[in-house]
């Protein structure tokens, strides 16, 4: 995002909160025409629309008035991480092609089938 973007959105909205990850929220000062205030997010590092936590998805997409409580409300509920997919930390399931990030030699116990043989 541009630093002139970045400056219109603190102009012209107010700041709502941030998460743990340092990305900020902001709500426009004036509403649309359908009666709802513009929402933003500034991300913290590079935009990741994966980055930003469940609490704070629902408050942008008009889901819920206000930002859900950040900490866990179940025992089961795990810390959000931004999406993994094309990265070293990617979840390889087991039996995966790729083992590190890298193929896995296919070569193993293949043996081709030849006709006659």
């Amino acid at each position: 995002m541009s630093f002139l973007t970045s400056f219109f959105i603190r102009l012209s909205a107010r700041r709502i909160g941030s998460d743990a990850a340092g990305n900020t929220y902001w709500q426009a000062k004036r509403a649309l025409r359908d009666g709802r205030p513009k929402r933003f997010v500034l991300y913290a590092g590079r935009p990741e629309a994966s980055a930003v936590p469940p609490e704070w998805w629902g408050w942008l997409h008009h889901t819920t008035r206000d930002p859900l409580p950040a900490e866990p409300q179940h025992a089961w509920q795990k810390p959000h991480l931004a999406n993994r997919t094309g990265t070293a930390e990617a979840w390889r399931p087991p039996g995966s092609q790729y083992k590190e990030g890298r193929p896995v030699n296919p070569a193993g116990d293949y043996q081709a089938w030849t006709p006659g043989a």
